[in-house]
């Protein structure tokens, strides 16, 4: 079964950690061992899991990627004009995989799984597949 997350964003680019949500349907499923895949289906967004103590990381992040895929540039020819939205969902990827055990997702310690809109504001979609073992 696949479980679904919604997420608004309010930014064209935003970062927005999704532990809890994961964790909440991790923790309804009644899995207590194996894998959880968190999938983006969106080819302008992503999913990436980084440090979640300090805001200011993923603030580096974003404003890094901004830096290095900036929204205008004249080598782009997609029509739309989100060819820098495409670039960084590519370069992060559409799906992590983290293990479970004990009923909980195996993040370290200063972990979370972030969802990261880069064509927004939107409302969207994650999904979430758990695999018991």
């Amino acid at each position: 079964m696949i479980k679904e997350i919604k997420v608004s964003t309010s930014a064209r680019s935003q970062f927005i950690d999704i532990t809890e949500q994961v964790s909440r349907e991790l923790s309804s499923s009644g899995i207590k061992e194996g894998v959880c895949m968190v999938y983006i289906p969106h080819t302008t967004a992503a999913v990436t899991i980084n440090e979640n103590a300090d805001p200011s990381v993923m603030e580096d992040v974003k404003n890094y990627l901004d830096k290095q895929v900036p929204w205008s540039d004249s080598a782009y020819g997609h029509a739309e004009g989100n060819s820098a939205a495409h670039i960084k969902s590519s370069m992060l990827g559409s799906a992590a995989e983290i293990i479970v055990s004990g009923g909980k997702l195996k993040l370290g310690t200063w972990q979370g799984i972030y969802f990261c809109e880069f064509d927004g504001p939107r409302s969207r979609r994650v999904w979430i597949k758990l695999i018991q073992d």
